[in-house]
């Protein structure tokens, strides 16, 4: 019996020690890790490569792109992010704004309030970009109905209820100098 106790132990503190080292080096790896296309971690460490640029007047060109990368300076942190454009603007939603596992995990909607300022790379493009909340108007639906178009998760949007009633962020993504 000792024994098996003296395994677990080390089994539990070997898994401990191994977890602890890989959240370490996903803090300080260049960006979200992607361990094979389309399993992408979601945090990563800041951004340490690309060549800065201007950000486009129109962000058509990400219409069809599925992923790309967001880098929170508020949190020193990045993640791989879905975005909608809808009439060449940039948007970006998270989920589970009203749930306990929402609050504790999405940590960058809600830290947007204390500094709003992001840097986007699109493959090896950087953009210092700000977030802007989106909580009423007339663009919400048509960025659901976008988002609901590319992604293809629950059903089509036909309110714009589930950032209304505060069930999701939306933030419109816009220059710095905006």
């Amino acid at each position: 019996m000792k024994v098996t106790i003296k395994w677990l132990g080390i089994s539990l503190a070997t898994v401990g020690l191994s977890a602890g080292l890989f959240f370490v080096y996903m803090r300080i790896h260049d960006g979200p890790i992607e361990f094979w296309p389309g399993f992408t971690i979601s945090t990563g460490g800041p951004f340490r490569s690309g060549e800065y640029a201007p950000p486009p007047d129109d962000w058509t060109f990400l219409k069809e792109r599925e992923e790309i990368e967001m880098e929170t300076l508020n949190l020193g942190t990045s993640k791989t992010i879905w975005t909608t454009v809808v009439d060449g603007r940039l948007f970006v939603a998270s989920g589970r704004r009203q749930t306990w596992y929402g609050q504790l995990w999405k940590q960058w909607p809600q830290r947007v309030v204390d500094d709003d300022r992001i840097i986007l790379r699109v493959d090896d493009t950087l953009y210092e970009q700000r977030l802007i909340p989106i909580t009423e108007g007339e663009i919400i639906l048509p960025v659901l109905r976008e988002s609901w178009r590319k992604y293809g998760r629950g059903s089509e949007p036909t309110s714009d209820l589930a950032v209304t009633q505060e069930f999701m962020w939306l933030f419109e993504i816009v220059d710095r100098e905006t």
